[in-house]
C-alpha cells in the first residue's frame, strides 16, 4: 500500500523479542508507515489510549498476559482497528482463537518481508471497507456504545471505580453488557496488565464449581490426578468477574464471602490457606435483594459484594443509542463478511425503534450478524426481518388514532393489493361500488 502523503498510516508492533520489533519496524518504515512499538500487553494498551493507531500487530505469546488478551480488548474497545496476530507457536486452535475476537490475518514466523507487506496490505484494506461502510461514528465509552441519560450515569460511576479496587456489582437485565462494564472497570484501572478472568457462575454445576474457583489437590476426589489451580489463583493481582452470581448454592456463599473478608480460601482436598489479591466484579440479571428476603441469597455477602452498584438499563430505555448500535453493529458484520455497504430502510428503522428487545443489545447484534448474512441486497427491509418485528412495525402505530384513519390507510391498501380496480376492491371490503366511491371522495383517494 502506497504512503499517504497527509495523514499517515499508524502501526502498533506489539512482541517482546526486541529483534522482532526491530525488523518489523524497519521494514514497514521503508514503506511510509508510522511506526509505534510495545514490548507488553500494558504498554500496547497505554499507547493504544493516546495515538489514532490504524493497523495493530501483535505477537501471542508473551511474558505475563499474552496477545489474544490485547485482541480482544482492541476488538472490543476501539473502531477501524486492523489487527494482524504474528506468533512462532502456530497452532490451529490460536489461530481461530485470535480471528473469532477480531483478528483480520495470522502470521507465522518466520515470514518473509514480501509476506509482512501482503498481509499488511489485506488488513488495511478490510479496514477501510469498514470505515466507508460506516455513515456516521457511534459514541463509545469504555467500548460501550450510547450517550442516553442512563448510560451517561454507568459510565459516571466507572469513572469513579476503576482506579479502585472496590467490589461491584452490576445489576442489569440479559444481554444489556454487563461483561463490557467489568472489562472497563478492569482494563481502566491500574491493574489492566494482570489477568481478567470471567466466570459463568450459571453454566458451572454447583457441585463443580468449587473446584473450579479455587481448584484442588492431587487426590482430593476421583479424576483429581494432579494439582490444578483455580480460576481465583488465575486471577491473582487482576481482577474475576463472577457473572449470574445469583446461581451460586448458599454453601459456595459462604465460601465467597470468606474470599471477600479474609483474601483467603482452600483448594479442594488441602487443609492449607491461600492468600489471593484480587478484584471481584459480580453481575446479576434477577433482584438479589428478593432473593435474600426468600432465604436464597446471604444478606452479608449481599453488602459485601454491593459496596459499588451498577445499573445497566435495558435497550428499550436507552433511545437513540438503539440507532447507533445498529450502525456499529451494520459495519461490523458487513466489514467481517466482505460485503458492500449496506443501510436500513426508514420502515426497517420504524420497525426496530418499535420493537421491545427483550434480547436487548445481545439480541440486536445476533438479528443484525443474521440479517446482513441473509440479506439479498444492500438495503435491509422489513421482510429481512423476523416476523415479530415486522408484526411490530404495524403495532408502532399504536391505538391512539381516529377510526376515520384506519379506514382510509385499510383503503388504501386495498386498492393497491388490487390495482386501484374498484371492483375487486369493493367486494374484498364487503360493501358496494357506490358506497366505495363515496369513501374514496371522502378521504380523496
Amino acid at each position: 500500500m502506497k504512503k499517504k502523503e497527509l495523514v499517515p498510516i499508524n502501526v502498533l508492533v506489539v512482541d517482546d523479542s526486541p529483534e522482532s520489533v526491530e525488523l518489523i519496524k524497519r521494514n514497514l518504515q521503508s514503506k511510509g508507515y508510522a511506526i509505534y512499538t510495545a514490548h507488553n500487553v500494558q504498554s500496547a494498551i497505554k499507547l493504544l489510549g493516546s495515538v489514532a493507531v490504524d493497523l495493530l500487530i501483535t505477537d501471542l505469546q508473551m511474558p505475563g498476559e499474552n496477545g489474544i488478551e490485547l485482541v480482544r480488548h482492541t476488538s472490543e474497545n476501539y473502531k477501524n482497528i486492523g489487527i494482524l496476530v504474528i506468533t512462532g507457536f502456530p497452532s490451529i486452535q490460536g489461530a481461530v482463537q485470535s480471528i473469532k475476537i477480531g483478528a483480520e490475518e495470522y502470521l507465522v514466523k518466520s515470514f518473509t518481508d514480501e509476506e509482512l507487506f501482503t498481509a499488511v496490505e489485506r488488513v488495511l484494506q478490510k479496514t477501510h471497507r469498514q470505515a466507508k461502510a460506516s455513515s456516521k461514528p457511534a459514541i463509545q465509552n469504555f467500548g460501550i456504545i450510547g450517550h442516553s441519560d442512563g448510560m451517561k450515569k454507568v459510565f459516571n460511576t466507572i469513572n469513579k471505580a476503576k482506579p479502585t479496587r472496590a467490589t461491584v456489582l452490576i445489576q442489569g437485565e440479559s444481554g444489556t453488557g454487563k461483561e463490557l462494564v467489568a472489562r472497563a472497570l478492569h482494563y481502566g484501572g491500574q491493574a489492566s496488565a494482570a489477568p481478567f478472568v470471567p466466570v459463568n457462575c450459571g453454566g458451572i454445576p454447583d457441585t463443580l464449581l468449587e473446584s473450579e474457583l479455587f481448584g484442588y489437590v492431587k487426590g482430593a476426589f476421583t479424576g483429581a490426578t494432579e494439582t490444578r489451580a483455580g480460576f481465583f489463583q488465575t486471577a491473582d493481582g487482576g481482577t474475576i468477574f463472577l457473572d449470574e452470581i445469583s446461581n451460586t448454592s448458599l454453601a459456595m456463599q459462604a465460601k465467597l464471602l470468606r474470599v471477600l473478608q479474609e483474601k483467603e480460601f482452600y483448594m479442594v482436598g488441602s487443609k492449607k490457606t491461600l492468600n489471593v489479591n484480587v478484584r471481584v466484579v459480580a453481575a446479576t440479571n434477577v433482584d438479589l435483594m428478593q432473593l435474600v428476603k426468600k432465604g436464597l441469597f446471604r444478606e452479608d455477602l449481599y453488602y459485601r459484594l454491593n459496596i459499588i452498584s451498577i445499573d445497566l438499563p435495558p435497550l428499550r430505555e436507552r433511545g437513540d443509542d438503539l440507532l447507533e448500535l445498529m450502525d456499529f453493529f451494520l459495519s461490523k458484520y458487513v466489514h467481517e463478511l466482505g460485503k458492500p455497504p449496506m443501510k436500513f430502510s426508514p420502515k426497517a428503522l420504524r420497525a426496530m425503534q418499535a420493537y421491545a428487545w427483550p434480547g436487548n443489545v445481545r439480541e440486536l447484534q445476533n438479528l443484525i450478524h443474521r440479517v446482513v448474512i441473509l440479506a439479498e441486497d444492500n438495503t435491509i427491509d422489513i421482510p429481512d426481518l423476523p416476523e415479530s418485528f415486522r408484526y411490530s412495525g404495524v403495532r408502532a402505530k399504536g391505538f391512539d388514532r381516529p377510526l376515520e384513519d384506519v379506514e382510509r390507510e385499510y383503503i388504501q391498501d386495498a386498492l393497491a393489493a388490487h390495482q386501484n380496480n374498484i371492483s375487486k376492491t369493493a367486494l374484498v371490503l364487503g360493501i358496494d361500488r357506490k358506497t366505495l366511491r363515496d369513501k374514496l371522495k371522502k378521504y380523496k383517494l
